[in-house]
């Protein structure tokens, strides 16, 4: 029984992955008349994080972008939770503002609560990096956005209870990577 709901799970997979393959190549993009994306990264939620991104064109080859996550996840045995924002400042290559391929440098704050065991404090970092794309703006309003690029991340803990030595990996301090896929609508 067991391996049929791993099949079910993996054939729901595949059939969403060839949804979006059909999408992407069948659907003619437009992106003359929309001026404002509002996205979410489904593919965060699997690390515990959920998060929106807010998109405004300026100009015909740049655009403004905010991401705001509620960050929820475990290391070992460190919990972090809390608020991460990204603002993003997008040039489109092809000065084709909202629908094609750009580089987004962009800004990281976090504000996360750590829990060691029985020990807990606060991290607060500022970072940033720069990111490579491509967005896809359909007939239909949905928005496709793919990424990817490095990010450095700095920040300080500072213990409020305890003096747990926190372990800062996965991203969270330091180099790291940026990527991910969002889907959502334009307007």
């Amino acid at each position: 029984m067991h391996y049929l709901n791993i099949t079910k799970i993996q054939m729901k997979k595949s059939i969403l992955l060839l949804f979006f393959i059909y999408t992407l190549f069948s659907v003619k993009t437009y992106a003359q008349e929309v001026k404002n994306t509002i996205k979410i990264n489904p593919l965060s939620a699997l690390v515990r994080v959920g998060s929106i991104f807010y998109e405004r064109k300026i100009s015909p080859s740049s655009s403004l972008q905010l991401g705001i996550a509620y960050v929820r996840f475990k290391t070992d045995e460190t919990k972090f939770s809390g608020l991460a924002l990204t603002p993003e400042y997008r040039y489109f290559i092809k000065k084709n503002s909202i629908n094609g391929l750009y580089v987004g440098p962009f800004a990281k704050y976090q504000n996360l609560r750590v829990t060691a065991g029985t020990d807990y404090g606060r991290y607060n970092s500022f970072g940033g990096g720069v990111s490579l794309g491509r967005q896809w703006v359909y007939s239909s309003g949905l928005v496709l956005d793919m990424f990817l690029g490095p990010v450095f991340n700095s920040g300080k803990y500072s213990a409020e209870s305890g003096a747990a030595q926190v372990s800062l990996t996965s991203g969270i301090d330091g180099f790291g990577v940026r990527a991910g896929i969002t889907i959502g609508f334009g307007l």
